[in-house]
């Protein structure tokens, strides 16, 4: 039954009711009556104006939360308590704050599940907050409610008042048992390589070096002032002893004595003196601290390392982390996914803090966003984040889909952040209350590093300037005892280069004949026997020290 009245079309059912009817709604202010709204029977209240001119104050709204730290908790207190002061918590104090500005009401219920709200494949139907929201049992819905693309096409939200992303939360890495060649860890292997290197160069340096120079060919007899042969100390076996006992800070018997191998020397005391001071300090560091056993540092050696490390992991069953990786086209991802779904008796969790308990007690690989680990890892000293965030996303406060109110509270939530109200509400829940702080004042002991080239690559080179200076100095007293030596015998200066060229080139012997002046007097029998003296003396093998040895033979 329909007819025309006075307010428009009136319909009546079949038992007298008046159906499919709409209604005014108006609002007293300081200029009477005015309207703020329509209701009618199909879709309900619809505000009148924009959102940037929609005014909140005396609106009561109910506001929808779960018991999850530290969004939403029930309030310490030994006295009975009732309504809103019944919690507390991050959400509420934000919603409080936002009701400042605003000036309007609200009413927290309680999400006994906690389930935020997933999609129904099939019914096409949501569960959780989402769907309380989409069937008008709250107006708004605020925890730690991820903004996600699937959600943003079912309800409204705010500007997103937290920004995180997804990472993992695992236990802090176990001390690892010294190495049984510990010894050596001050030093990347680059660098022993390095050393030996410039330790089997310097030292073949000062054999060739030793044996160009001449100051390094001293006579063995000192009383004597006019010997028949020189010695040499730095022998191969000599050589190697110098600097092996100077990189061991040892010292030995051996003195340098020509321009060049005394540079050749102080270059490679330099280079001890660096090494050695490096290598006991990073030493006392690795003593200082031992070195931690990290089964994974990312996603993908979790994912790699996993099964071989007997390691599981999970996520909050129906939660926005486990849809990420759901809907991910990353391969690796996809991989996480299909685990979950196939262990999901095993690894998903109902909730956060089933999650961080596991994690706590065993080789459990927990993914959660970055914002609740950091609150988790403020009250559980041993546990701590792994790896960089997976994505970026926000929490933001969801209601019904075009929400009239929705500009003012995202512009309530900007003035937060600029006056950072924000930042205190989460230094407050995270750090200061419930717990928080208590490992704070532990940080994680910074493990020690082997040292490499780039740490000490400049001595290395100084140590090769140093030598090539040494060469340049050694064939400049060469040429200059060359040059003494043909003036005093009166001979060509290249045959004197030849003939000693010739001779220290053949790197066999330490005894070197000296030449002595052509004398008239000299009979060529004495001169004969000299001259076999002198060979007898090249053919003669090295003794142990210095000095070679004399045959023995009678006075004439």
């Amino acid at each position: 039954m329909s007819f025309q009245g006075v307010t428009g079309l009136i319909k009546l059912d079949a038992e007298g009711d008046r159906k499919e009817f709409a209604l005014d709604i108006l609002e007293l202010g300081e200029e009477g009556l005015y309207k703020v709204a329509t209701w009618n029977t199909s879709d309900g209240i619809k505000f009148i104006g924009t959102g940037e001119d929609y005014n909140l104050q005396n609106l009561s709204f109910t506001v929808i939360t779960a018991l999850t730290e530290p969004y939403g908790m029930l309030t310490d207190s030994q006295e009975s308590l009732a309504g809103n002061a019944r919690y507390e918590g991050f959400a509420i104090d934000l919603i409080h704050e936002l009701s400042l500005i605003e000036k309007f009401n609200y009413t927290f219920i309680i999400r006994e599940d906690k389930s935020n709200g997933s999609k129904n494949k099939t019914t096409q139907t949501w569960d959780g907050m989402i769907g309380d929201l989409i069937n008008k049992k709250a107006d708004l819905a605020i925890t730690d409610l991820t903004i996600t693309s699937e959600r943003e096409e079912a309800v409204d939200f705010t500007t997103p008042f937290m920004n995180l992303g997804i990472s993992i939360l695992y236990q802090k890495p176990q001390k690892a048992p010294p190495n049984f060649f510990s010894f050596a860890e001050p030093f990347a292997i680059e660098v022993w390589l390095w050393l030996g290197g410039a330790y089997f160069i310097v030292s073949i340096s000062l054999f060739v070096m030793g044996r160009l120079c001449p100051s390094e060919w001293t006579n063995p007899y000192p009383c004597v002032e006019e010997p028949d042969f020189l010695i040499n100390q730095f022998s191969l076996r000599n050589s190697f002893w110098f600097t092996i006992g100077s990189l061991m800070q040892q010292g030995t018997e051996i003195a340098p004595i020509a321009y060049a191998t005394r540079m050749t020397a102080g270059i490679w005391w330099f280079f001890t003196l660096i090494m050695v001071s490096s290598y006991t300090a990073n030493l006392a560091a690795f003593l200082a601290t031992e070195n931690a056993d990290v089964p994974f540092d990312n996603v993908y050696q979790l994912l790699e390392k996993s099964t071989k490390s007997n390691i599981k992991f999970g996520a909050k069953n129906k939660g926005a982390t486990m849809n990420f990786f759901r809907d991910s086209t990353n391969g690796d991802f996809v991989r996480i996914y299909n685990y979950m779904v196939e262990n999901e008796k095993d690894v998903m969790v109902k909730d956060n803090k089933e999650g961080v308990l596991r994690a706590e007690r065993e080789p459990y690989a927990f993914f959660m966003e970055s914002v609740s680990i950091e609150y988790e890892v403020q009250r559980h000293c041993n546990l701590k984040q792994v790896g960089d965030l997976l994505d970026e996303k926000g929490y933001g406060i969801a209601m019904r889909k075009n929400s009239s109110y929705r500009h003012k509270l995202s512009t309530a939530v900007l003035k937060l952040q600029e006056n950072g109200k924000i930042a205190d509400l989460k230094r407050k829940w995270w750090e200061e209350r419930k717990g928080g702080g208590q490992c704070s004042g532990e940080p994680e002991s910074q493990e020690a590093k082997p040292l490499t080239l780039k740490n000490v690559g400049g001595v290395f080179w100084v140590t090769v300037g140093g030598i090539a200076l040494a060469t340049g100095l050694v064939f400049i007293e060469m040429c200059l005892h060359i040059v003494k030596e043909s003036i005093k015998y009166k001979a060509p200066f290249c045959n004197e280069l030849t003939e000693e060229l010739k001779f220290y080139l053949k790197f066999k012997g330490l005894v070197k004949p000296v030449r002595l002046k052509k004398s008239n007097s000299k009979s060529p029998p004495e001169s004969n026997k000299s001259e076999k003296s002198e060979q007898e003396m090249q053919d003669q093998p090295d003794s142990y020290g210095f000095l070679p040895h004399l045959n023995k033979s009678p006075l004439e």
